[in-house]
């Protein structure tokens, strides 16, 4: 029995120097692949955004991403992947939607509309913007669709947002900004307004 003991624990201990091997750092990052939940504050103000009517967009969102997203009163968002790769991607999906516009920054978006006098573009999921006929580009622009047409991506620089909340965008800004090597891409931009995130 003593020498079946011995064989044991010469055995468990040369087990756990092959473990103490292999482990020998702490991983410093998850894997890719493992599970996590993510949470991130947001402004409850925000919370319908997410959801959206009848819970459209927090649906597209868990679809497009496979995560599943949990929203309470307080604007605690809870991301709950299978990989980091989605919850990742679900959470970039939800800062788009959530983070203000910011004046003086340049963005990039479809243009959803054309009038007479200007372009209707999308910098942000949800959130568009008129570029008037004359910051199209330099020079005079007789028709919006001498420049741009419904379905073009564009850069645009948001000039200024009235008391109404309606936003001015610049192409013509944006387009000088660029060739001084001056601009600022805003549309992945994790600037001091971005949500909390705590990662579980």
């Amino acid at each position: 029995l003593e020498e079946a003991l011995k064989r044991a624990h010469t055995a468990r201990m040369h087990i756990l120097d092959l473990m103490d091997q292999t482990l020998s750092e702490a991983r410093e990052d998850l894997s890719i692949y493992a599970p996590r939940i993510v949470s991130i504050q947001i402004n409850p103000e925000k919370i319908g955004e997410i959801i959206g009517p009848k819970g459209k967009t927090i649906r597209a969102i868990q679809d497009e991403s496979g995560a599943t997203i949990e929203v309470d009163d307080s604007g605690l968002v809870k991301i709950a992947a299978v990989s980091g790769e989605a919850g990742t991607r679900a959470r970039e999906m939800i800062e788009a939607i959530v983070k203000d516009p910011e004046i003086g920054r340049i963005y990039e978006g479809p243009v959803k509309n054309t009038t007479t006098f200007g372009a209707f573009i999308e910098i942000m999921p949800g959130t568009e913007g008129l570029c008037h006929i004359s910051e199209l580009s330099e020079g005079r622009t007789d028709r919006t669709e001498d420049v741009l047409k419904r379905g073009d991506i564009t850069r645009v620089k948001l000039l200024s947002i009235d008391e109404k909340g309606r936003l001015r965008l610049s192409r013509k800004a944006a387009l000088a900004e660029e060739a001084e090597g001056t601009s600022e891409d805003g549309v992945r931009d994790e600037g001091a307004d971005s949500p909390e995130v705590i990662e579980d």
